[in-house]
């Protein structure tokens, strides 16, 4: 019975009598294995390989990151938080992997760790506070558990500023888009706008998802289960679209999008209609916004995009619906309909 061992690294190589051979390694830029493979030599050589590399011993930093990825906390994040975690882990792990627990409670620790974060700032601001982000947490997870004596990480502040308050697509945004974008970005875009929902469940939406009625889909960033009801507008697009794949959104070849292939596509299709300084994502708030604007309250608008009561809260209040204008037009109306004892004007 043939062995499938994960991770195997193969390379072939031309030597310089002409002769090809192939090396095996555990893993790509792991050690090289002996004999031929699926022998009892090259298994066994691989088994001791993983189990070195995965073996984190006691008393250093490498520990506690492995214990939390073994979790039930690490186990309740949703798949995309996972691989985000994961690949923040692992920049963790090259930094400081051998760092004596011990040494946690030194007050000079913590200038080590922001020292770090603001290298990895040099790159990006919003990536290194992500990091030091994860990095926290999982400190604060030992710490409650007793596996380390401090955090030196806690209540560090940020480097990353975010400006999305102004990141709110217009309507004159909307029109210029839909007027110079593809038939299978246009849909995109009001499946976006119209459910608030993430670039990565949207891409994945299957068309058994839709009854014609309502999206049903369960997020995959934090797991929750939403229903959103269909707008009018949005049904017409869905309706008239050809199912051509599995998902709802596909390229324009009527393939499933890759997550890569759809943010290039996306790119080009708003520099195309002329739209500047608003990102996919940026529909999720947009949407949010728009259904404050018709009066929606935060348990309703939490409902459809699937945020909690808190974040939508949030959202309204720091990020989006102070630069709407379309709020202060709305609430001086309302006021001067209740001042002159007239009905609220819709």
């Amino acid at each position: 019975m043939r062995v499938r061992l994960k991770g195997l690294n193969k390379v072939t190589k031309r030597l310089a009598d002409g002769r090809t051979v192939t090396y095996h390694y555990a893993w790509k830029g792991g050690p090289a294995l002996p004999g031929k493979p699926g022998s009892a030599e090259f298994v066994a050589a691989y088994n001791e390989a993983v189990a070195k590399r995965t073996a984190a011993p006691d008393g250093v930093l490498l520990k506690v990151l492995r214990d939390y990825q073994s979790s039930s906390n690490f186990d309740g994040l949703g798949e995309r938080s996972k691989k985000d975690y994961v690949r923040q882990i692992k920049r963790i792990e090259a930094e400081f992997s051998d760092f004596p627990l011990a040494a946690l409670a030194d007050r000079r620790t913590r200038g080590e760790f922001m020292a770090w974060r603001d290298r990895l700032a040099k790159s990006s601001r919003r990536q290194a506070d992500y990091a030091y982000a994860v990095l926290a947490l999982i400190l604060a997870w030992s710490f409650d558990r007793g596996l380390v004596l401090s955090n030196p990480c806690e209540r560090a502040g940020k480097v990353y500023r975010s400006k999305r308050v102004e990141n709110v697509w217009t309507a004159d945004d909307e029109a210029a888009f839909m007027a110079k974008a593809p038939a299978h970005l246009r849909l995109a875009f009001m499946l976006a706008l119209w459910t608030g929902q993430r670039q990565g469940d949207l891409l994945r939406l299957p068309w058994s998802a839709y009854d014609g009625q309502r999206i049903r889909l369960k997020q995959g960033k934090t797991g929750a289960r939403v229903s959103v009801p269909i707008g009018a507008s949005l049904k017409i697009l869905l309706d008239a679209t050809k199912k051509r794949a599995v998902t709802i959104l596909t390229t324009e070849a009527g393939t499933a999008w890759t997550e890569s292939g759809f943010r290039a596509s996306w790119r080009t299709a708003v520099k195309k209609a002329g739209v500047v300084g608003v990102t996919f994502h940026d529909l999720r708030g947009t949407a949010v916004t728009r259904l404050a604007l018709a009066d929606c309250s935060e348990a309703e608008i939490a409902t459809i995009t699937g945020h909690s009561l808190k974040d939508v809260g949030a959202i309204l209040d720091a990020h989006y619906l102070r630069r709407d204008s379309g709020l202060g037009v709305s609430a001086i109306r309302k006021r001067e309909a209740h001042e002159a004892g007239t009905k609220t004007p819709n």
